[in-house]
């Protein structure tokens, strides 16, 4: 689940929800939210987010088991009988 990386991310780095949250500049209680999927957030908090991490904001944020499925469904359904 991508809110569950962006934990694993967290802890993995050794770094609080709080010390994340001052190094993109938002509320402890913000970050909070957004890691445990109670607030969305723009991309270019994505972004700083993912700028903590070494890493892009798709590696966290986007749900690649979802987008593969999306595809699969529209092959299927722009498929001509």
């Amino acid at each position: 689940m991508v809110l569950d990386k962006l934990k694993s991310l967290r802890t993995e780095k050794g770094l609080s929800c709080k010390q994340v949250a001052d190094l993109v500049g938002i509320s402890k209680e913000y970050y909070w939210m957004i890691e445990n999927g109670k607030r969305r957030l723009n991309y270019e908090l994505a972004v700083k987010i993912a700028q903590v991490f070494d890493t892009s904001p798709d590696d966290i944020f986007l749900d690649r088991e979802l987008t593969y499925s999306e595809q699969k469904v529209s092959s299927l359904t722009t498929q001509s009988p």
